[in-house]
């Protein structure tokens, strides 16, 4: 991985880069908050980046991927930190790691404003190596 051509993101990043909108009582999803990207963040959508993090394994058959700041018994799911703190996966090919191997991932930054069915964060075209 050549972190050279790439900006290399902390989480601090991810979290000072949202903010959210608290969503109108006609909201068909009244849990999803929008979210508004600071212009760094809108900068760095359709770039490559780097983060370092957590890989939690959500399915069974080891085809949805989440980055995490946390490893699984702390990410936000169960009350560690915000939705900002994870981020979704999509590999160029099916990752070998196992739940909570720390990686770094390299890949295109999408940003989500208003989808509810996904994170506020996507890495496309993903490849990462492990620190084992």
């Amino acid at each position: 991985m050549d972190t050279n051509a790439q900006t290399v993101l902390g989480w601090s990043d991810l979290s000072e880069g949202i903010s959210w909108e608290v969503p109108s009582p006609e909201n068909i999803f009244p849990a999803f908050q929008e979210a508004n990207f600071s212009p760094k963040m809108k900068a760095l959508e359709g770039k490559k980046v780097v983060i370092t993090g957590y890989l939690l394994v959500l399915d069974s058959q080891q085809s949805i991927y989440l980055l995490s700041k946390n490893p699984m018994a702390s990410c936000f799911f169960c009350g560690n930190g915000g939705p900002e703190t994870v981020l979704d996966l999509k590999f160029v090919e099916k990752p070998s790691f196992v739940m909570d191997e720390l990686l770094s991932v390299e890949g295109i930054l999408y940003l989500n404003e208003n989808n509810p069915n996904a994170c506020y964060y996507r890495i496309e075209d993903a490849d990462a190596i492990s620190f084992k």
